[in-house]
């Protein structure tokens, strides 16, 4: 994503001060995060001063060796940085095999996971697949991160080894695939724009150096940017994110698709929602040993960055790259849908102690007040027709 050096219209904003309460990393793990902000700086220097957070956020979360998502560092689960639905609850990943079973009866085809967390979600969707007698030909995991591909592999070697052969890691996408295409939390990890809606005008926020990073602004240029923003009413002042590499990610996964169906389950909103007048500081975080905050420019590379989901977008690009919507409603509607309470039900019988941790799980996983309407399902696809299982009632489409 190349900078090119332009003056700035508007004067370095205000850092807030460093993190308080926040966990002190090791001294190995305080110099993996020097290495990173070097790499940052030596960026912001070859592109004349400034780069855009977009770029920033890409190299602290994907630069090879040192971004967050690929270096060694535990992400996941209680002794990571942050805990998601496949490790809150076994019955998510074994809920989400009866919407997939659905997709592979109409499809013979297999499954594609992207970016596959631990393992958890394949190994508690395998076994239910099993159960259900649709097991895949192959469990294809397409995962950018060596160590989290090595935990994987761990994850499935302990909990399935008897079916850990039918699991294929890849590199890429493949050309014509069949099948059910699923990424759980995959689209708030991608890069986003920051934009500020101003009274003289549109700025992008970027970053720049100044003893730290800081944030600086500069009007935004004429482009698929610029363009995405004015499409955007809100009113001054306003900062937000625009996303540009969540919608060329479904656009990828349509080229990709030739019978089947695309699930993608994230936290965000319709647009109208999202760039609500209540929301004028935007839905950017960052999550450090499940602590979250808004210090984006804490530690680099060894916090998560993430924003929310702009699901009016990504319908938009998936009806563009030829797919049909099939479905859009929240997380709890979309378990409830496929079944959870009874599977839940089915362990009715275990000892108490087992079967509280099994409620709580779902209880967290259904919640408004925690994951339930936070979090949306929305499927695309292509040479199948609705209704699908999860989407059986309280469809939200009318609200993208």
């Amino acid at each position: 994503m190349g900078i090119v050096a332009q003056p700035f219209c508007a004067s370095a904003l205000p850092t807030p001060p460093p993190a308080s309460g926040l966990p002190e990393p090791s001294g190995d793990a305080r110099r993996h995060s020097d290495r990173l902000s070097q790499l940052i700086r030596d960026e912001i220097d070859s592109g004349g001063g400034w780069i855009s957070f977009a770029r920033f956020m890409e190299l602290a979360l994907y630069s090879p060796g040192l971004g967050y998502y690929v270096a060694g560092a535990t992400k996941l689960g209680g002794d990571g940085d942050f805990v998601t639905a496949p490790e809150i609850s076994p019955l998510f990943g074994r809920t989400l095999a009866r919407q997939a079973a659905e997709l592979l009866e109409r499809t013979d085809g297999n499954v594609l996971e992207l970016g596959a967390g631990s393992g958890a979600m394949a190994a508690d969707m395998l076994v239910e697949l099993l159960t259900l007698e649709r097991l895949p030909r192959r469990y294809l995991i397409l995962e950018t991160s060596p160590q989290l591909a090595e935990r994987q592999r761990q994850t499935l070697q302990q909990r399935q080894p008897a079916l850990k052969d039918r699991v294929e890691w890849i590199s890429a996408l493949p050309e014509n695939f069949d099948g059910v295409i699923i990424a759980n939390e995959v689209l708030d990890a991608l890069p986003v724009h920051l934009v500020a809606w101003r009274r003289n005008g549109l700025f992008e926020r970027g970053v720049r150096w100044a003893d730290g990073f800081v944030w600086a602004e500069r009007v935004l240029q004429p482009g698929t940017l610029r363009s995405a923003a004015e499409a955007i009413g809100v009113e001054a002042d306003y900062v937000s994110e625009i996303s540009l590499v969540a919608p060329a990610l479904v656009r990828s996964l349509a080229a990709s698709l030739r019978k089947g169906a695309l699930l993608l389950i994230d936290y965000g909103f319709g647009r109208r929602e999202y760039y609500h007048p209540q929301r004028a500081q935007g839905t950017l975080m960052c999550h450090y040993r499940q602590r979250a905050h808004d210090e984006a420019f804490f530690l680099p590379g060894l916090q998560d960055l993430t924003a929310h989901v702009d699901f009016t977008a990504v319908a938009e690009a998936g009806i563009d790259a030829g797919m049909n919507i099939l479905g859009y409603t929240s997380q709890a509607q979309f378990l409830i849908n496929s079944g959870i309470t009874g599977l839940l039900e089915q362990h009715a019988g275990d000892a108490s102690v087992a079967r509280f941790a099994l409620t709580a799980g779902v209880q967290k996983l259904l919640s408004p007040a925690e994951m339930g309407e936070l979090f949306k399902v929305i499927a695309f696809g292509r040479g199948i027709d609705g209704p699908l299982l999860g989407f059986a009632s309280g469809d939200k489409s009318r609200l993208l």
